[in-house]
């Protein structure tokens, strides 16, 4: 029936063998006799996709799920079979794509500085992360399970539910966008943990059930949505950053392919000014299998095990058994020479204590941890570029200079010890490809 996506975190063994989880492609949840569901991609020109979707509903028979106008335009609907033929001859569709599910990617299980800001030396960006003072003034979009809304520790300034038509219903009954949240930008104010970018507006796309799972066509509604907010009348609302600590099998393609709509809503997303930080994956392999961590348009984002917050290695093992200051045992990664190596880069993913529902936290490991780590550090780099210079010329700007400011602190020959870690671009592993290990400090 399809592909699934996943959330790219995992909770601790005990717990994965209590909840029966599984981290494996499924079915989607579609009962016997249902329509399956499509997305509808029409062409440029088609000036309203919801009078197409309308009248494709009337002549049809189709259920309508989400109509798409800014960063696609087209929709996404449950269609019998019957109909198919006739929707994909109609002049103003350029194509139809099946709608799979994605996941969300899981591995693991007074304020403190987590490790994981500590070892990109978040204390010492412009913000002084973990001194208690300070708000970064930028907004980030975090699509996944949803965010608690009135979690202590987070600015939520507000959000959209893709997953079902009340789209008020934003919240989080998983817990993983919430922790995702925290590592971006919770707040820095004497409890709990602080993030890369300390209080900034977040927005909450929830294109994942409670049970961490969703169609594409839901993580288009949440791109869609993104990019809305980018080009409509309010300039106070603009989304600088969206992380993405989800993904699913599926290659490369162009941003006018003819067959991924969901290439195509992150091409116009990034157009429209979005920064997109994406996890690799925690299958150990390469991730040019993997969307959308394989275009050209994100930031893919490899795990780096850290048990101490500083460089070195040597710490021992807390939550997990990898090795201090190493690749994670599970992150996916590019080979040297490919194509996915120039928008890899590399951010702690193991046992990172964040924000979790319930108001409380908790410590789990991930690419989905690694991914907004480098999310909060891309919005404290636009915040701050009136000063540093940097990160001023759009998306493809920001993944630009974080990734050179990563490689040039790893070859910094003051910096003592070694900032990087074992499997770097400076100490490969074979034809392996993680990237740099990103630098929160200079911004």
């Amino acid at each position: 029936m399809g592909r699934t996506f996943w959330l790219l975190t995992t909770l601790a063994a005990a717990l994965l063998v209590a909840c029966g989880a599984a981290f494996a492609q499924v079915q989607p949840p579609q009962n016997a006799g249902e329509e399956k569901r499509f997305i509808v991609v029409l062409e440029d020109d088609v000036s309203s996709s919801r009078s197409v979707a309308d009248a494709h509903a009337r002549r049809y028979g189709v259920a309508v799920t989400n109509v798409y106008s800014h960063a696609l335009n087209g929709y996404a609907a449950k269609v019998p079979e019957q109909a198919l033929p006739g929707i994909r001859h109609d002049p103003r569709v350029a194509f139809v794509e099946q709608d799979y599910m994605q996941h969300a990617f899981n591995h693991d299980s007074s304020q403190t500085l987590p490790t994981g800001i500590n070892r990109i030396e978040g204390e010492q960006s412009s913000t002084k992360s973990g001194d208690h003072t300070g708000t970064v003034e930028v907004d980030i979009a975090v699509l996944d399970t949803g965010i608690q809304k009135d979690h202590p520790d987070l600015n939520v300034a507000g959000g959209y539910n893709c997953t079902s038509s009340i789209r008020s219903n934003y919240g989080d009954g998983h817990g993983h966008g919430t922790h995702v949240a925290g590592i971006a930008a919770a707040k820095d104010d004497n409890t709990g943990v602080v993030g890369a970018a300390p209080g900034a507006r977040l927005w909450a796309m929830k294109v994942l059930t409670d049970s961490g799972i969703g169609f594409t066509s839901w993580i288009i509604c949440g791109i869609d949505r993104v990019t809305a907010m980018n080009t409509d009348a309010n300039p106070d609302n603009n989304i600088e950053v969206a992380n993405m600590s989800l993904g699913g099998s599926g290659g490369d393609s162009t941003c006018n392919s003819f067959f991924d709509s969901y290439h195509k809503a992150i091409c116009n997303s990034t157009k429209a000014g979005v920064t997109y930080a994406v996890a690799a994956g925690n299958s150990n392999k390469d991730l040019k299998d993997s969307r959308p961590a394989t275009y050209d348009q994100v930031l893919a984002v490899t795990a780096v095990s850290d048990f101490n917050g500083v460089p070195g290695g040597g710490a021992a093992a807390t939550c997990r058994a990898d090795v201090d200051d190493t690749s994670a045992d599970f992150s996916n990664f590019t080979t040297v020479g490919h194509a996915d190596a120039n928008h890899t880069i590399a951010a702690p993913g193991v046992c990172i204590e964040s924000t979790w529902k319930g108001s409380t936290y908790n410590t789990i490991s991930g690419t989905s941890m690694a991914s907004p780590h480098v999310a909060g550090t891309a919005a404290l780099c636009i915040a701050t570029s009136g000063t540093t210079r940097k990160c001023t010329g759009g998306p493809s700007d920001v993944m630009s200079d974080l990734r050179i400011d990563a490689e040039a602190r790893s070859n910094d020959p003051a910096v003592s010890p070694y900032y990087g870690f074992t499997d770097d671009p400076k100490t490969p592993n074979g034809s392996r490809y993680y990237g740099y290990l990103e630098y929160a400090g200079g911004y």
